[in-house]
């Protein structure tokens, strides 16, 4: 009886260098706040992995946690089962350390710092950081829309695989993403980007590098403007949000749309952009300032232009 010969079957597959790779199969996301976990909910729908950095194990765990309640209101409205919901929180992980993206394809900034001195000095300092442990060709982007990406990937080695990536993730369904060619993005970053967005299901807005982009600059003028309709006393704050909803079709009126993203955030952009142009259409209205003086930021603190349930939703004007 002959001997039989038993070879490894290793060999005969493709070697662990070729074997062909998933264009992205890991996506960092650095800063979880509300943005962060909007972010990291989209992308796990996907079915990517997703590695998220915070400060902290706490606010990891109240990451996770405003997630969870998220996803649990979309299976309330019918939007989602239950074990969708299971597979997208198996997809998303909290890490404290910049060494939990290694291996990542992307990694996005979406952090939150309150001057504009600390908002690019903490930015740069996040980019630095990741740059310390992704590999060469992983491509590090940021959210922000009022600081261009050229002056945050300045410092950098690898300056080129940089990009701004603004998730417009304050708008129900938004069907686009505003992708940003920096100074120095190369492509091959650029085309690679472009193709993350269309798997997340999105429309590329190809966007030349310009403070506020274009959502952010025609939403604080559309505000101010309608500020100013208010204070002449031309219409109602919800006859002016009802005219540009019914009348021109936008899911949400000025006003309200300025309570779902953040009345303290739309004034930080609109100091950016003023302090960028110069240009006095960019001053926040008196209106905007007395509100966030007042810490009357919207849904997020239950008032602001109009006053919010608990539950997040407009209480109805008797």
């Amino acid at each position: 009886m002959s001997e039989v010969i038993v070879e490894p079957i290793e060999k005969y597959g493709l070697s662990k260098k070729n074997r062909p790779k998933q264009l992205f199969s890991k996506v960092g996301v650095v800063g979880c706040g509300t943005v962060g976990q909007s972010i990291a909910m989209l992308i796990s729908q996907k079915e990517l992995e997703v590695a998220f950095i915070e400060l902290s194990e706490e606010k990891i765990n109240y990451a996770l946690c405003k997630i969870e309640e998220e996803l649990d209101n979309m299976i309330e409205h019918w939007g989602m089962t239950s074990g969708e919901k299971r597979a997208i929180l198996s997809r998303i992980h909290g890490y404290v350390g910049y060494e939990h993206l290694k291996g990542c394809d992307l990694v996005i900034e979406s952090i939150r710092s309150k001057t504009r001195e600390r908002r690019i000095s903490c930015r740069k300092e996040v980019f630095k950081n990741v740059e310390k442990y992704v590999d060469p060709e992983c491509i590090i982007a940021t959210n922000s829309t009022t600081i261009v990406i050229t002056e945050l990937s300045s410092e950098l080695e690898h300056k080129e695989r940089c990009v701004s990536l603004h998730f417009l993730t304050n708008v129900a369904n938004a069907k686009m993403i505003e992708v940003v060619r920096g100074l120095y993005t190369s492509d091959e970053a650029y085309d690679r980007v472009c193709k993350f967005v269309k798997m997340l299901g999105k429309e590329v807005i190809q966007v030349q590098e310009s403070p506020g982009l274009i959502s952010v600059r025609i939403l604080v003028a559309l505000l101010n403007e309608a500020c100013e309709v208010l204070m002449e006393r031309v219409g109602s704050m919800e006859d002016i949000d009802k005219t540009m909803r019914i009348g021109l079709g936008l899911t949400l009126g000025p006003f309200e749309t300025a309570d779902k993203i953040g009345l303290d955030k739309v004034m930080r952009w609109m100091e950016n952009l003023y302090n960028e142009f110069g240009d006095k259409k960019y001053i926040a209205s008196p209106i905007i300032k007395r509100l966030v003086r007042a810490n009357q930021l919207g849904r997020i603190t239950g008032k602001g232009f109009y006053k919010y349930e608990e539950s997040g939703n407009k209480v109805p004007n008797l």
